[in-house]
């Protein structure tokens, strides 16, 4: 995971713009451990 290709000409964009960028951060939420998962029904 992180940040994805489309970083630099989003950069680029906002520089045109004269939007300047000092960090980009990834805040996608990632679970430490979740719901747990079902177990394979046996027949």
């Amino acid at each position: 995971r992180g940040v994805g290709s489309g970083r630099e000409p989003a950069i680029r964009a906002f520089m045109a713009h004269g939007i300047e960028i000092t960090s980009i951060k990834d805040a996608t939420p990632v679970p430490h451990n979740g719901p747990k998962a079902k177990k394979p029904r046996r027949v």
